[in-house]
Order: structure tokens, then C-alpha cells, then sequence
């Protein structure tokens, strides 16, 4: 975890680092406020619209174990700035689109922006020093969400005063200048303390075509029909595919994932509270991101211009910095697990009170902030449990499979809601009150039991 003294380190290689991760903030904040525009501006419906969401998630789900096995490897560098070459080649193809298909195939090369923060993480263990490591890894692992905060409203001045095709050049512009910084100032490689392994293909292959058939049978079992042959056949062949994965992984000497990690309890706690609050996060906030746009006609819009609904971010960015300093100052006198579960506990209490109260700004703004406070306090306290349970040579894997859980589970939030709004369109082809209702009672059911499962864990652990 010290710095080889083989490897000169720029004295500003964390904010070089902060500034690479901001990236998944920025394509980010391209997604959920501006899915009511791209419907209009392609002739979609808002439930199609959607899958600008849904494929970017779902690359993301792909790419990012790719890169946090490859982060392990010599080519740390190169690395990343691959990656941020293809989100901004799909930066200016989203900008430049003439049509919704074209569009999407840009979304979906911006979905490899979620794997630039396990490789940042990566990074910084290999190159900070020892004490600067744990502020390092928390400021990487809340990067997202605090940026959310500051790119939701930006994209929706930019979107409102020129059109959404300049929020997407400011995020080239934007990429250009993250990888001059990590040209600049990320050490050079190979990086010779790394170990030299082969890739897994058979792993790769297997997880992908495994999450690619989980997200199409739930985006598309509204249309389809959930008991249909289609869906239920894609469900068959995501357990039939996800199954085979884990008996090779477990084979393989050199897998994509090391599942082995698992079985450490730190681990398995940190990445079933990932999936769970990553569902329940997409969920409230593409929803929300609805509301705030709808027309009051509707019943449950507030109807904002699209130049103040980014505003409606800006707690969670507040929210998430905030709890992060907290945590970074009690993290030496409060157990991890109990910041998680604190986390959670807040993150509770937000989406149930979005469930029941979402008719006005101040209601959405509270429950914004609160899910920033609870996003801050778990994302600080889940890669700092798997960090100190896992050799750092495995860091990159590990670390990367809580993102993917985050991101899985922010995909299958996105396609969830997604379905559920697509089954309640209104005469006017926008969601109706009670599909947005539905949507949100899931999401603030399915949080109530991740947190019922991480007191369990808590009072059991404290038992012991």
C-alpha cells in the first residue's frame, strides 16, 4: 500500500484521480433528467426512452469487472485512458446523432465511464501513500454521487439555453480534458510490482451474455408479456448462464471475479447492500427526474422548465459530500459495518418518505438530501470493508465487483421502473400517478429489506 520508490508520484495524483472518476458523474448526469427530451426530440415514448438508461448500465455492468481485472495488471494507464478515449467517442456520437438508434449506440459506449472508478481505486492503492490511502479510496468512492449533484444542473442549463446536443459536447470537452490530466499526471507504466496473468475470456463472455439477458427480460416482460416464452426463456437463460459463470469462476485460476472473496463476511456484506441501494437509488431518482418535468396536467408534475429541474440534484451532492467528511472523521471511531448500516438506515427513510411524499418541490428536495447523506456514508464504507479484507493484489477485481453490483443493480432499478412505467401509460403517452406510485412503493420496499438484512448482520456480528 506505500508508494514503490521506483515510481516518481505527482504530488497531485488524488485530484488527478477525483478528476478522472467525475467522468461517471458527468455521463450520468446525461441520463435521467434528459429522458422526457430525448423522448420528444426522437418521437419516443418515455418508456423507450428509457433505455438510454438501461444500455448505458448495462455496458457499464459489462465493462466495469473487465477493467478492474485489467486495473490488477502492469497497464494501469493505458488503461484508463482507453476508456475515456471511448466514452468521448460515444460523447460526440450521442451529440451528433441523427436518430434514436444512433443515440443509443453513444450511450452505450459512454457506460464504460462506470469502470473508471474501480480503476482510480486501484490506483490509489497502488500509488498513495499508506496514510493517504483510506482518504483516497473514500473520496473515489463518493466521487458519482457528489458530482451528480453538480452536473444534473449543468446539464440542464446547457440542455434548456442551446439543446441537449450541447450537454453532451460539454461532455467531450470535459473528457478531453480529463485525459490530458491522467496523460499529465498518472505515473507511466507498466507498472512492474503488478502481476502478469491471463485473461479470463470464457468468465468475460459467460457474465456478459448473463446480465445481457437478465436487463432484456426485464426491460422488454412489459411488452412482452411476463409469462410469455420470450421473457421467460431470457430469465431460464440468464440462471442457465450466470450459474455456468460461477463454476468456472471458481475453476479458473486466474478468474474475472474472484468469488472466492466472498466468503469473507466484510465482503458479502459490502456487495449485497451494493445491488440492493443501487436498485432502489435509480428508481427514486429517474423518478423523480419525471416529476419534476411533468406538465401539472398529469396531477403529479410540478412542471418545471428543464432549466431548473437539474437543481433538483443538488442535495444529493450535498447530501453525499457532507457524509463523506463525516465519515472520514469518526471512520477511526465507529466500526464500518456501522456506518453501512447507518447509511442505509437513511437511505430507508428517504425512499419510503419519496413513496409517500413527492407531490411538491420540498418534498423531493428532502428526499434527495437524504438519499445523498445515505448514498455518502455507504459508498465511504463499502470499499473500505472490502479494501481491508482482500490482498491488494486483488483490490481492483474486488473493488470492481462491488461497482458492478452498484451498477447491476442501478440497471435493474432503470428496467424495473422502466417496465413498470411502460405497463401505466396515460391517453396522453406520459406515466401515470399510479405507475409512478407502483414504482416507487418497490423501491422503498425493496430498501426497507436491505436494511432489515444488514441489522440482522449487525446484531449477529455484535454477538459473536
Amino acid at each position: 500500500m506505500t508508494t514503490s520508490t521506483e515510481v516518481r508520484v505527482h504530488p497531485r495524483l488524488l485530484p488527478a484521480l477525483v478528476f478522472a472518476a467525475l467522468t461517471t458523474a458527468v455521463v450520468s448526469s446525461l441520463g435521467m433528467l434528459l429522458v422526457p427530451t430525448i423522448s420528444q426530440e426522437f418521437g419516443v415514448q418515455v418508456s423507450t426512452a428509457q433505455w438510454m438508461l438501461t444500455v448505458n448500465l448495462l455496458v457499464g455492468a459489462i465493462s466495469t469487472p473487465i477493467m478492474g481485472r485489467l486495473s490488477d495488471g502492469p497497464h494501469k494507464k493505458r488503461l484508463l485512458l482507453g476508456a475515456l478515449a471511448g466514452i468521448l467517442v460515444g460523447s460526440i456520437l450521442a451529440a451528433t446523432s441523427p436518430n434514436f438508434t444512433l443515440f443509443l449506440v453513444g450511450r452505450a459506449l459512454q457506460g464504460l465511464s462506470y469502470g473508471i472508478v474501480p480503476v482510480t481505486i486501484a490506483m490509489a492503492q497502488r500509488y498513495l501513500t499508506h496514510d493517504k490511502v483510506r482518504v483516497g479510496i473514500s473520496s473515489l468512492s463518493v466521487t458519482v454521487a457528489t458530482g451528480l449533484g453538480v452536473g444534473y444542473p449543468l446539464t440542464g442549463i446547457l440542455a434548456s439555453l442551446l439543446s441537449f446536443r450541447f450537454a453532451f459536447w460539454f461532455a467531450a470537452l470535459f473528457l478531453v480534458c480529463a485525459i490530458l490530466v491522467v496523460w499529465r499526471v498518472v505515473p507511466d507504466g507498466p507498472d512492474e510490482s503488478a502481476p502478469r496473468t491471463p485473461f479470463d475470456f470464457p468468465g468475460t463472455l459467460l457474465i456478459g451474455l448473463g446480465l445481457s439477458c437478465l436487463l432484456l427480460a426485464i426491460s422488454e416482460g412489459s411488452h412482452w408479456g411476463w409469462i410469455s416464452p420470450w421473457t421467460l426463456g431470457f430469465f431460464c437463460a440468464t440462471a442457465v448462464l450466470l450459474t455456468t459463470w460461477c463454476l468456472v469462476e471458481l475453476r479458473t485460476e486466474h478468474p474475472l471475479i474472484n468469488l472466492r472473496v466472498l466468503r469473507n463476511a466484510d465482503v458479502l456484506v459490502a456487495n449485497s447492500t451494493a445491488i440492493g441501494l443501487g436498485a432502489v437509488m435509480y428508481i427514486g431518482l429517474s423518478i423523480v427526474s419525471l416529476i419534476a418535468q411533468a406538465p401539472a396536467s398529469t396531477t403529479y408534475g410540478i412542471a418545471m422548465p428543464l432549466f431548473w429541474a437539474g437543481f433538483v440534484m443538488l442535495p444529493l451532492s450535498v447530501g453525499s459530500f457532507g457524509a463523506n467528511r463525516l465519515v472520514r472523521l469518526i471512520a477511526h471511531r465507529v466500526r464500518m459495518r456501522t456506518l453501512l448500516l447507518c447509511g442505509a438506515g437513511l437511505f430507508t427513510v428517504s425512499s419510503v418518505h419519496m413513496a409517500l411524499d413527492h407531490n411538491s418541490l420540498w418534498e423531493i428536495l428532502i428526499g434527495t438530501f437524504g438519499f445523498g447523506i445515505g448514498t455518502g456514508m455507504t459508498y465511504a464504507a463499502m470499499p473500505a470493508l472490502i479494501a481491508r479484507s482482500v490482498a491488494q493484489t486483488e483490490l481492483g477485481s474486488a473493488v470492481s465487483f462491488n461497482q458492478v453490483l452498484r451498477t447491476v443493480g442501478g440497471a435493474f432499478g432503470s428496467a424495473l421502473s422502466g417496465a413498470v412505467l411502460a405497463a401505466h401509460v396515460g391517453p396522453d403517452l406520459r406515466p401515470t400517478a399510479h405507475g409512478l406510485q407502483l414504482a416507487l412503493g418497490i423501491g422503498a420496499i425493496a430498501s426497507i429489506a436491505v436494511f432489515a438484512a444488514l441489522i440482522v448482520n449487525h446484531l449477529s456480528s455484535t454477538s459473536e
